[in-house]
């Protein structure tokens, strides 16, 4: 009963006085109730008892604790049988109405790039059940008025929330040219057309006295300033503020007339529906029936839940569900400040507009695209979903392009929602100048667990072009990721990346990785504890890859095991793995290796710290065909090493305050002591053929990144640590070091920077005084003559209005390197030129061959409503039959509706 009291705790006191008065009224000699005279609160009672009885007077609870009475009971049964809801006028009424949402109105954000949470929301060329709508007229889009942006409320205009909307790459624009649909729920039946003949329109049940209400059918609340009652004629007029609520329905006006014969209540003055998904309904006046949910709508304005608005001259609302508009526009966007009657930058103008909160689809008839005001497209049918929808079945917009080496490209993906865990695009992309290609993603959601496929395929059997393999009759590429948990220790996995040749993905736009690393793998994770089990496949994608030299993994096991502290206040840690290695030319590797360590911090009289560590790797080899030193003969069999370890790190931290500065002075030296060389040449070396030395691994025990090498020998670390920091949050930190070993090391190469005795000085320095300018050096250079064998800088300086980074590497020759050296610049500028305009300049250097490796300039516009984007790039980049492009792109997205894009690319041989 609480539920149907709540509104009348303060007026008490009135009750019981509006309600004699509306008991008591009788007619006047004009027709029209008497009334009272205009008491100082809204009346408050129950206005329309049941047909068979008066009300009854209110009655105390046998409980000293007042009752808390009903705002209001409306609208109850009458002796009159059901009536009929009037039909919209044929004379069309001018659409001058303005509305805007609220500014706490909730959003929708479009899809992202790709797949995404958020499927596109809208469909071209969908199939749909045959329809059969009324006969209309088309008019021109001079004869329909713009969308107004702002609804009068009895106190002021809300203003549109300014926020701008998520851009959505992937969303259609639509359904084009399919037949019409409107489906009800349950059986499918079209909606009927407004004719003049009135429609039926069921009576509520019987209300009771507020103690009998809890039914299935909630009561009318109704509150108001002023409310009279004729009883002979069924009439009661509420003026003021008024306000009736059924269920979770609203309707809001400066005033109501309800027929309590016909049950059917006209509304006019600032008249406000809200639904029960968030969608508003304004309208200049409204024929609507006792349960709010069939009306008559004169000048209607309807607010959808992503903000995006709908306007017609008029319109019928069915069932609570189905809303048929005439001469409806619909935009998402905001309208001129200086001039609201100016048009929005797009619109959709149609003869007839049709929105079904059952089926969540909006739909248009004889629709124009507009903008500016200036029509641009034209169909004579179109859908998408509203904006509740987050993914729907249908073709997503065709993408048109242009390439010397493909021709004219015509994409036309098409999505398919399987289920509410379950999708899949099909993108088939025809070219005039190849044969086409077919690729599609597919992505499903387990409850404990996830499957994304992406797969392409194409013929080349015509011989269009060589690749570096020769003549390959069918290209195509797949790339799918599996993860499932099987508990909350366990869960594995599974990645499948494959190409038929090195160029295949590259060329055709599948993006350019340099290798395709397969895997399939359980893991675990307890407390501090680790252990993973996998199997990998690799295809390297360069030019000097030898894909017979590639090896296949299985399995490779690491375990890693962490102790709790033991009384001697320190841990154990120990480390286990075992590879498997197989080649089809080359050495085939077997690896067991087991690494335990224990290791104490403590802490000195003077403050300063302590970390004391001690381990062993033992490990266990086993190998066919291994190069065997610098003599051109192999060896096959079984080696091992014991390679014992101590080291024992301290460091002396001081701090200093100063103001609102503090400084923080940091030595730091650490001893390592094992034994000469461990690096037989009866071990192969797997893992760690890519070194760097850098301040980041300047302490470490082992610098080496795998297991196959070990660091022998005695040596001292020692290095400086400073910084400074602000309160406000700004710092600058610089650090230096080196190593000294006391015998070198032919374990590591030439250029290594720690072939010798005193090896290389590594520094870096990070600035950072405040979030408008980053700065970070990394060096490394001989300590004999200072020449330098690394550099690396990069920065970023600026605020949103204009912001430059960049990147500088150098990296010089290492021998027994994998990778050579390199030396290359990458700079960046952004400028948010207003609110609504940014772009960028990128560019990359080979700075060693003096060669460019990419150009690229971007242009953004974007509003709460569209974004539009073109881009001019130029890439260098080549490799076998991938050659440098120059290309030219536009990309518009039409939020809540879809996207174009469009662009043209050249070749360059």
């Amino acid at each position: 009963m609480g539920t149907h009291l709540h509104f009348a705790l303060r007026r008490i006191s009135i009750l019981c006085a509006s309600m004699a008065a509306a008991l008591v009224a009788t007619p006047d000699s004009d027709g029209r109730a008497a009334t009272t005279p205009e008491p100082a609160n809204p009346p408050l009672g129950i206005l329309i008892a049941p047909a068979d009885r008066a009300p009854a007077a209110p009655q105390r609870r046998s409980s000293e604790q007042p009752v808390q009475r009903p705002l209001g009971i409306l609208m109850g049964p009458g002796a009159a049988p059901p009536p009929r809801v009037p039909a919209l006028p044929s004379a069309p009424f001018p659409a001058s109405r303005t509305f805007s949402a609220p500014p706490n109105e909730p959003s929708i954000r479009p899809a992202g790039q790709g797949h995404s949470d958020q499927r596109p929301l809208g469909i071209l060329m969908e199939t749909a059940p045959a329809y059969s709508p009324p006969a209309t007229t088309a008019v021109s889009p001079q004869q329909l008025a713009p969308l107004p942006d702002t609804h009068p409320t009895r106190q002021q205009s809300a203003p549109i929330d300014p926020t701008p909307y998520a851009s959505s790459p992937e969303r259609p624009l639509g359904t084009l040219l399919g037949p019409p649909v409107v489906s009800t729920s349950g059986a499918a039946a079209p909606v009927a057309p407004i004719s003049s003949a009135p429609a039926p329109v069921s009576a509520p049940p019987p209300v009771g006295t507020p103690e009998e209400a809890d039914s299935d059918d909630p009561p009318i609340h109704l509150l108001a300033d002023e409310m009279s009652f004729d009883r002979e004629k069924g009439l009661v007029v509420a003026s003021g503020n008024v306000q009736i609520r059924f269920g979770q329905r609203t309707l809001i006006a400066d005033r109501i007339l309800y027929d309590q014969n016909r049950d059917v209540a006209s509304a006019s003055g600032n008249v406000t529906l809200r639904e029960p998904t968030g969608e508003r309904v304004f309208g200049d006046k409204m024929e609507i029936s006792g349960d709010l949910k069939d009306a008559v709508i004169h000048n209607i304005g309807l607010i959808l839940k992503d903000k995006s608005r709908i306007a017609g001259t008029g319109a019928r609302r069915s069932s609570g569900r189905v809303t048929e508009l005439r001469k409806g526009i619909y935009s998402p966007c905001k309208l001129c400040d200086d001039d609201p009657s100016a048009p929005p930058l797009w619109q959709l103008k149609a003869v007839k507009v049709v929105h079904d909160q059952d089926q969540k689809i909006i739909e248009y008839r004889d629709v124009w695209l507009e903008f500016f005001g200036f029509p641009v497209a034209y169909t004579p049918y179109f859908r998408h979903p509203d904006p509740t929808v987050r993914r729907k079945s249908g073709f997503l917009f065709p993408r048109i392009g242009s390439s010397s080496d493909f021709g004219t490209i015509i994409e036309t993906p098409y999505f398919w929602a399987i289920s509410e865990n379950e999708d899949a695009t099909i993108r088939p992309i025809v070219m005039t100048d190849e044969a086409p290609v077919l690729a599609a993603e597919y992505r499903k959601r387990f409850v404990k667990g996830t499957l994304d496929v992406d797969a392409s395929i194409t013929d080349n059997s015509e011989e269009e072009f060589s690749t570096e393999k020769g003549e390959y009759g069918v290209r195509g590429h797949i790339d799918a990721e599996a993860r499932f948990d099987l508990n909350r220790t366990w869960r594995w996995g599974a990645d499948i990346k494959r190409a038929t040749d090195d160029t295949y993905m590259r060329r055709y736009g599948f993006g350019s990785p340099t290798s395709l690393d397969s895997q399939l793998f359980i893991e675990g994770f307890r407390k501090q504890n680790y252990f993973s089990a996998k199997s990998l496949v690799f295809q390297g994608l360069q030019e000097g890859d030898e894909h017979d030299e590639s090896p296949v993994v299985l399995p490779l096991v690491d375990y890693n095991y962490v102790g709790e502290q033991d009384r001697a206040g320190g841990r154990t840690i120990f480390d286990f793995n075992f590879l498997a290695l197989t080649r089809n030319k080359g050495t085939d590797t077997r690896r067991l290796a087991f690494h335990p360590k224990w290791e104490r911090p403590f802490q000195g009289p003077f403050g300063d710290l302590y970390r004391f560590e001690t381990g062993a790797n033992l490990d266990l080899y086993h190998v066919n065909s291994l190069s065997h030193g610098s003599t051109d003969g192999t060896y096959s069999g079984v080696s091992h090493r014991l390679f014992p370890y101590v080291n024992l790190e301290w460091r002396l931290p001081m701090v200093k305050t100063q103001g609102t500065v503090r400084q923080t002075l940091e030595p730091i030296v650490s001893i390592a002591m094992a034994p000469n060389g461990g690096n037989s040449d009866k071990i192969p070396n797997e893992d760690s053929t890519d070194f760097e030395f850098d301040e980041t691994n300047l302490f470490s025990v082992n610098r080496f990144s795998g297991i196959d090498r070990v660091e022998g020998g005695p040596r001292v670390n020692y290095g400086f640590k400073w910084g400074v920091f602000g309160k406000e949050g700004g710092s600058s930190t610089a650090f230096i070091g080196q190593t000294y070993r006391l015998r070198t090391d032919d374990t590591f190469g030439i250029g290594s920077g720690l072939e010798d005795n005193l090896s290389d000085i590594v520094a870096s320095v990070a600035i950072s005084p405040s979030s408008s300018f980053q700065a970070f050096y990394r060096t490394r250079f001989a300590s004999d003559n200072l020449s330098p064998n690394r550099n690396e800088v990069q920065f970023s300086a600026g605020v949103p209005a204009f912001k430059v980074s960049g990147n500088y590497t150098f990296l010089d020759h290492q021998a027994e390197s994998e990778f050579s050296g390199r030396e290359e610049m990458s700079l960046s500028a952004k400028s948010r030129i207003n609110r609504y305009w940014s772009s960028s300049l990128s560019a990359i250097r080979d700075m060693e061959s003096s060669e460019m490796r990419s150009l690229a300039f971007d242009a953004t516009y974007e509003n709460e409503c569209v974004v539009l984007t073109s881009r001019l790039s130029r890439t260098f980049f080549e490799d076998r039959d991938v050659k440098p492009t120059d290309a030219i792109t536009f990309h518009l997205v039409l939020k809540t509706l879809g996207e174009v894009r469009s662009g043209a690319s050249i070749s360059s041989n």
